[in-house]
């Protein structure tokens, strides 16, 4: 489905013991005129997925073209990947290749006046069907919903985000600090980058959901869990999410990716 101000990407796979079903949403809200989130999920030569979520900066073709880069630079070195057996080897992928793209956008905006300052978050996990490894920088978070409840598997690169930790503002204080969107790691600002990189359970029954700041600055907890947990199909989810943060105001680009490890879908018959 794709509009002019929202695009959707379903993805699936039909093989033998498939039982994950997964999709990307953008909307560019309801005052930015341009979309500077990119994302998307991909498949690997062996059929796991790689999910991503960007948040661009720096300016319209500035953000753009620094989360766009980023996806495609991860997609096209993804689909050439050997299966991951191992949490190691997922986090070395990982780290590997986004230190790659650090420098291939730093390299970017030092060549190109327009660019210049320009920037990224990310938020990228690769899935298998025992463990999920998340990486990050910046604000795009990670979540993960499973039988012992809902919680934020990254943790905010911001200015408010350490201001919270070291005890000197409280949460509620930070929802709504002049200097919210002030980021302390991106991707691509500087010649090398320090990323946060965790692995997880991923079991049957388990949902991930990736997003940048536009849902998770709009939409609380209880009630992202509310419709996580709901019967609607994958794709109804994520338009209610979208929909409610343009609903609250919709003032950045909102994108998120959800993924289900759907115990209940019968073998070789998933959509």
């Amino acid at each position: 489905m794709q509009h002019v101000d929202s695009f959707v990407q379903r993805n699936e796979k039909k093989r033998r013991g498939e039982r994950m079903k997964a999709i990307f949403v953008t909307h560019k809200g309801k005052i930015r005129q341009h979309n500077e989130d990119s994302g998307g999920v991909f498949f690997s030569q062996s059929g796991q997925r790689l999910a991503i979520v960007a948040d661009g900066m720096g300016g319209h073709r500035a953000g753009d073209v620094a989360s766009k880069m980023a996806l495609i630079k991860l997609q096209e070195e993804w689909e050439k990947a050997e299966k991951i057996e191992t949490a190691d080897q997922a986090e070395n992928w990982l780290k590997d290749h986004i230190d790659q793209v650090n420098m291939v956008l730093y390299e970017h905006s030092k060549k190109h006046s327009e660019c210049e300052g320009m920037g990224t978050t990310i938020v990228a996990a690769i899935i298998t069907e025992l463990f999920s490894t998340i990486a990050h920088i910046g604000d795009s978070r990670c979540y993960i919903y499973n039988e012992t409840g809902f919680s934020q598997v990254t943790e905010d690169h911001s200015l408010v985000n350490e201001l919270v930790r070291s005890g000197e503002i409280s949460k509620e204080d930070a929802e709504n600090h002049p200097r919210k969107n002030v980021l302390l790691r991106a991707l691509g600002t500087e010649t090398s980058v320090e990323m946060d990189i965790k692995t997880i359970l991923f079991e049957e029954g388990d949902r991930l959901l990736l997003c940048s700041d536009g849902l998770s600055n709009k939409v609380t907890e209880t009630e992202i869990v509310n419709i996580l947990e709901n019967h609607l199909a994958i794709e109804e989810k994520a338009n209610t999410l979208v929909k409610l943060a343009n609903d609250y105001g919709g003032e950045d680009n909102i994108s998120l990716i959800i993924v289900e490890y759907d115990p209940n879908s019968p073998k070789g018959d998933v959509k």
